[in-house]
C-alpha cells in the first residue's frame, strides 16, 4: 500500500486548454507519477488514481504494494492542488473550477501521453472518488471499474454547508485581506480553515477515546497544532478555496445531463443519473464519516448497475479512507482485492 517509491513526478502539457466556465489557456500542466510501471506493449492492467482535497501525488494511499501490486498504477493530481495547474501556478487560471474540466485533461494524459485506452479501475479516497464518478459518467468504455473510498456522487446539503464554515474562517479572516494577501501566506488564515475543519476529519468516539494518542501526540492540544495549523503552512489559500467550491458543487447528474462545453442543457436527476453508469463500482463509505454518509451510499449501490457496498467498521470517519490507520488501510486493501478477482 505504498506512498513512496523511486519514481518521480512528471508533467503533461496541453495547450489551449479550454475550461468550462470559458476560460482558455495557453498551457495547462498535469502532475502525475506512475507506479509498478512497465512497457507500452505490456497487457499489465491500469489503475488510476485521482488525488484528494488537500492531497498530493506522494501522500495519495496508492495501493500498489497491495491490491493493485500487479496494475500499473497512475497517481494524477487534480488541477488547484498545487501541482497541476492551480491559481497559485498559473497566471489567468480560472476562478471556478468542477470535476470535468479535471477528468477531461486527465483523459488526454492517459490517451495522449501514455497510450492508455482503457482503464481497469479508477481508485478514489474523498474528492478522488467524486472525480472517479465523473469519469465512469464521462467516458463510459473507457472505465471498467470504480472504487469510491469515502465520497458520493452528488455532494449532499450538509456537506456543502459544512464546507461554508472553513471557507468563511479563512475569507474573513485579516491577513487573507479578500486576497489581497500580498507575498506572505496569511497563516492566521490558514490556520483558522484548518481549526474549523479539523473536529469533522474522524468522530466523536475518535476523539473520546483519545485516539491521536496512538499518533504519538500527548494532547488534543498538540494534535491540533499540527493537524490543523502546520500541515495548512504550505497550502496556497487560493488552491484550497477553489478546490473546496470544486468539492461543493459536484453532481453526476449535471455531468449526465450536458454534452461537452454545452452549458445549456439541465441536470439529470442523481436517480437516473446513476442508473446510466455501466462500470462496476466498489462503494467504500466510513461507518462513522461526518460528510461523505454510508446511508448515502447505500442508495448509490442500489441505483447503480452492478455496484458492492463495503462500510469500513471504523471510529476513525473520513480519515479511515486516507491511510491514516493501518488497521482501516489493511481492511480497505482486502475489500479491493476481493473486489478486483
Amino acid at each position: 500500500m505504498s506512498l513512496n517509491n523511486e519514481e518521480t513526478i512528471k508533467y503533461f502539457t496541453l495547450k489551449d486548454f479550454s475550461f468550462e466556465d470559458g476560460t482558455v489557456l495557453p498551457q495547462v500542466q498535469l502532475a502525475y507519477r506512475e507506479f509498478n510501471p512497465t512497457t507500452a506493449t505490456s497487457n499489465q492492467k491500469i489503475a488510476l488514481i485521482p488525488t484528494c482535497f488537500r492531497g498530493r501525488i506522494n501522500s495519495t494511499l496508492n495501493f500498489s504494494s497491495g491490491a493493485l501490486q500487479d496494475y500499473r498504477v497512475i497517481v494524477v493530481a487534480l488541477f488547484g492542488n498545487g501541482e497541476s495547474s492551480s491559481p497559485s501556478n498559473t497566471p489567468h487560471f480560472p476562478r471556478t473550477l468542477n470535476y470535468r474540466d479535471c477528468v477531461r485533461a486527465q483523459c488526454k494524459l492517459m490517451n495522449e501521453q501514455l497510450g492508455i485506452n482503457t482503464i481497469d479501475v479508477i481508485v478514489g479516497f474523498s474528492m478522488g472518488g467524486q472525480c472517479a464518478y465523473h469519469w465512469a459518467g464521462m467516458y463510459p468504455d473507457m472505465v471498467r471499474n470504480v472504487v469510491a473510498i469515502c465520497s458520493s456522487a452528488k455532494t449532499s446539503l450538509h456537506n456543502y454547508q459544512f464546507l461554508e464554515g472553513p471557507r468563511a474562517a479563512l475569507e474573513c479572516s485579516a491577513d487573507y485581506n479578500d486576497g489581497n494577501f500580498g507575498d506572505s501566506l496569511p497563516l492566521r488564515g490558514l490556520h483558522a480553515f484548518g481549526q474549523s475543519y479539523s473536529a469533522w476529519l474522524t468522530s466523536a468516539d475518535w476523539f473520546e477515546e483519545r485516539l491521536f494518542e496512538r499518533q504519538g501526540y500527548k494532547s488534543l492540544q498538540d494534535w491540533a497544532s499540527v493537524t490543523a495549523e502546520k500541515n495548512y503552512d504550505d497550502w496556497h489559500p487560493d488552491n484550497l478555496l477553489i478546490m473546496l467550491r470544486m468539492w461543493q458543487q459536484s453532481d453526476v447528474g449535471v455531468t449526465i445531463g450536458r454534452s461537452g462545453l454545452n452549458q445549456s442543457v439541465p441536470s439529470v436527476p442523481l436517480p437516473e443519473a446513476l442508473r446510466t453508469l455501466n462500470a462496476r463500482f466498489l462503494l467504500m463509505p466510513c461507518l462513522t464519516d461526518q460528510y461523505f454518509k454510508w446511508k448515502a451510499s447505500e442508495k448509490e449501490a442500489k441505483l447503480l448497475k452492478n455496484a458492492e457496498l463495503a462500510i469500513i467498521p471504523s471510529v476513525w470517519g473520513h480519515l479511515a479512507g486516507s491511510g491514516a490507520n493501518q488497521e482501516d488501510t489493511d481492511w480497505i486493501n482486502s475489500r479491493i482485492a476481493r473486489f478486483l478477482k
